[in-house]
This record gives structure tokens, sequence and C-alpha cells, in this order.
């Protein structure tokens, strides 16, 4: 059951369902077709998809990165693999980039980390996803703790206009 909005303490936070609730609003606005499913706490991206009853590759993590320039952007890369400081910034002519401190993420996407996706962050940063996540049915974080979305990769790629690209290596 999802909780009220005014459960929240914070519309900028993930507590109280608000990152679930933006997440989904966000997908609707874009056209996304995207189903939620609660799960049990995982300590492992392994352990994770073998709850969900997937693999490892079907799940995709969000990670934000910080530009040199301050601003920040999205990179979605499958679980099976690793992503790749050198391929990003080569596709983006850059010598710096950098993960930002938990903290730092949260202000800028409004989701904790374990929660982080682009559709509803607070502010709309540029996604750069793998492309080996395309073709298929993906999971992804919904924007609270405990829950997972499932999504069509190349739906998502084409809502969030994403540049679909090699960012990644073998793990």
């Amino acid at each position: 059951m999802a909780s009220s909005p005014d459960a929240a303490t914070s519309s900028s936070t993930t507590s109280g369902g608000v990152g679930r609730e933006r997440f989904l609003a966000d997908a609707a606005a874009r056209g996304l077709e995207v189903e939620i499913v609660e799960r049990l706490a995982a300590k492992s991206l392994e352990e994770a998809a073998g709850i969900l009853g997937i693999t490892p590759a079907d799940i995709v993590k969000s990670l934000v990165v910080k530009h040199k320039d301050g601003s920040f952007l999205f990179a979605l890369v499958p679980g099976d693999r690793q992503f790749s400081w050198p391929k990003l910034r080569g596709l983006l002519g850059v010598n710096k980039l950098s993960l930002p401190p938990a903290d730092v993420a949260l202000e800028a996407t409004g989701y904790e980390r374990g929660t982080i996706t682009p559709l509803g962050s607070i502010r709309a940063w540029p996604v750069y996803a793998d492309a080996t996540i395309a073709g298929r049915r993906i999971s992804m974080g919904a924007g609270q703790h405990g829950y997972s979305a499932f999504v069509d990769a190349d739906a998502l790629t084409t809502a969030l206009g994403a540049v679909v690209a090699d960012i990644s290596d073998p793990a």
C-alpha cells in the first residue's frame, strides 16, 4: 500500500513513498508503462536479482555522476557490468567526472542511494544508458527503498531522450 504524500517529511526525500510517487508520476507523464513491485531488502545486487527472479544483468543501476562543470548526469548500467569512467569521459569529451557523496546525490536528484532513478528526479539531468540494456525488460530503482520497477529498456531510453552508448565493461 502506498503512503500518502502527507506522510512524508519532505517532498525532496524518498521517505513516506514520495519518491515512488514522483517516479510513477513522471513515468505516466512520459507515457511510459512501468510495473512496481514491493520486495524484501537485499544485501547485494545478486541477492536482489534472486528475490525478483531475474538475472543481475536485468537490474540496471542508476548512477549519479558529477560533471566537472558542476552539473550532474545519470549513467544506466546493467548489474552484471561495471561502469567505465574512461568510456563516459571520452563520450563527453572531458577529463574529469566523479561520483558525488550520498548527500550531494540526494540534493541533485531527490533520491537516496539505492533508490536513484532518472524518472522523477527533482531535476532532469541528461541520461546516458549502456547499449547492453537495449531490447529487453529491465528492473531499476523505483524511488523508494523496498520497491523495484520493471520497464522496457527501449521505451525508457526513448522516453528519457537518453544517449545510448558503450559506457561499461564486463565485470
